[in-house]
């Protein structure tokens, strides 16, 4: 049976009660995406807009003005570069039987919906996480030694190694350590790590945490992603991390809303389509299967704007 066009489906408003509980679980299961490719809201589904390159961000400039002249003025030019947002979705079935069956248990409706969110979301993370630790888009630099390697590990100078690098390059300055929950457990227990802290709070006794290594690191941002992904595939079952343990990355992520302002990327959004960014909940009857339908989708465009704002960092794992 075909899908139905979108006047025979109905919006759910009601469900997003349940929609913005179950945010909260994804969020604890360390979901990062919109952190690394924050959100831009686009009025429409595709467009054009400028980048300023960084050699003009940089290009110097006379401001000296001599009494009666006209000032000096800036002449930056922009490159040329697109978005073009693209519908996802996810569908599952509440089929009639099996809702009453379980009635007395759990609402059949919010569990298919909150499973359905969790399958497109989870594809939404997975697809930019793919997009940020890519070999082929950057050169890796390889660390000597593994930051699971406590004693020999050395990521302060890995990693501001890399600040460095980006800064010369670009003359832009990393916000943000980028890595997944194993790499961040490994790195609470790095000599290297506790000895930095303990040099800045000689009375430190407890466990490193998020904060701490912000100290270490001199990074504001330390983004790190706990998702997992079944990478077998249906039906058998491999558990992986959704962004590897194999790499972290320094990067610049945006602070504002400024299209100009030079970061790694951003998630378009267009919303006029009924998208929302947690995914907009819908639903319509279909008789062969017996059961209602429940659908999410969102409209977006993960779109890579600096590269050059992104360092990556690999054999960061044994």
């Amino acid at each position: 049976m075909p899908a139905p066009s979108s006047s025979l489906a109905t919006l759910r408003p009601e469900l997003g009660g349940c929609m913005e509980e179950f945010d909260l679980a994804m969020d604890r299961q360390g979901f990062i995406g919109l952190q690394v490719l924050p959100v831009k809201e686009v009025n429409v589904q595709a467009g054009s807009f400028g980048i300023i390159p960084i050699e003009q961000l940089l290009k110097k400039r006379t401001t000296n003005r001599a009494p009666g002249a006209a000032y000096a003025r800036g002449d930056w030019k922009f490159e040329p570069a697109t978005f073009a947002t693209k519908e996802e979705g996810l569908e599952g079935v509440v089929d009639d039987r099996e809702a009453k069956m379980y009635t007395n248990y759990f609402d059949a409706e919010v569990a298919t919906l909150q499973l359905t969110v969790d399958g497109l979301l989870r594809e939404f993370e997975t697809a930019i996480a793919d997009q940020i630790f890519n070999a082929t888009t950057w050169t890796p630099t390889a660390v000597t030694n593994e930051w699971d390697d406590f004693t020999n590990a050395t990521p302060i100078t890995d990693v501001n190694a890399r600040v460095k690098a980006m800064w010369e390059a670009t003359g832009i300055w990393a916000n943000s350590l980028i890595i997944n929950k194993r790499v961040f457990r490994n790195l609470r227990q790095c000599d290297d790590i506790t000895e930095k802290i303990r040099s800045i709070d000689p009375k430190f006794q407890g466990e490193v945490g998020i904060d701490h290594l912000r100290q270490a690191f001199d990074l504001p941002n330390i983004i790190v992603a706990g998702s997992a992904k079944n990478s077998a595939g249906q039906p058998n079952l491999t558990i992986a991390p959704v962004w590897s343990d194999e790499y972290a990355a320094v990067a610049r992520i945006a602070e504002t809303d400024n299209i100009k302002e030079p970061c790694v990327g951003r998630t378009f959004h267009w919303s006029e389509d009924g998208s929302s960014i947690g995914g907009t909940a819908e639903t319509y009857r279909e008789e062969n299967v017996r059961g209602n339908v429940v659908r999410c989708r969102l409209d977006v465009d993960r779109k890579l704007l600096y590269t050059a704002a992104l360092q990556l960092l690999s054999n960061i794992t044994t």
